[in-house]
């Protein structure tokens, strides 16, 4: 009952519907924690058969839900782009704190395709200003159920290798610049959980 009223109320000023997933879809067989890397292929399976357009008022506070988001990290030759939020971002745990990934969420006008990488090149083109080639692969899907943002999100990280410096924000964060893996390791305990995830992974996948 309480959770058909939560996803159904009104919504609030300047709401939008946004793309989720029951969380009993997704994880049918028990969740994870970290980032694991896994076929993309059987994850849009599940979201393209279950996907719901719902209020992301809503949505914020429902973990039975998952808000299914893009997480686009920026490679050009051996640094990445690292941004840093601002400090009214609309999201508390957020604020001030530093970002390897580009993300946002999928509206149901937003979806021409049923392409994730359409998706994330429509994403990462709205949130930062770049106007070179890009090359997309996936690294993973991010589950983070410790913190109240992660438990209603799911990310899909996707490394984007680009061939030029010429990459700046727009809204979302009030910096941004291109750094080495080391360069990133000494603002770690300064990033966001999904960041620090996706630091590990390349710092790893750089020491092979």
């Amino acid at each position: 009952m309480n959770k058909q009223l939560n996803t159904q109320a009104a919504p609030k000023l300047h709401d939008e519907r946004i793309l989720v997933v029951p969380r009993s879809q997704l994880f049918a067989q028990g969740s994870w924690h970290g980032i694991q890397q896994v076929d993309f292929t059987e994850y849009l399976a599940i979201i393209s058969d279950h996907k719901q357009f719902l209020w992301r008022s809503a949505m914020e506070e429902d973990p039975s839900y998952k808000q299914i988001i893009p997480y686009l990290i920026y490679q050009y030759q051996d640094r990445y782009f690292v941004m840093q939020r601002r400090h009214d971002s609309s999201s508390k745990s957020l604020q001030n704190k530093f970002s390897l990934g580009i993300g946002g969420h999928i509206r149901q006008e937003d979806m021409a395709s049923d392409s994730l990488f359409d998706w994330a090149t429509r994403e990462f083109h709205e949130e930062v200003s770049y106007t070179g080639s890009l090359s997309i692969k996936p690294l993973g899907i991010i589950n983070d159920d410790t913190n109240d943002v992660g438990k209603v999100h799911l990310g899909f990280a996707m490394l984007l290798t680009g061939d030029s410096a010429e990459i700046a924000i727009k809204a979302e964060h009030k910096s941004g610049t291109l750094m080495t893996l080391d360069e990133c390791a000494a603002l770690y305990d300064r990033m966001e959980t999904w960041s620090q995830m996706v630091f590990s992974l390349l710092s790893s996948a750089n020491a092979q």
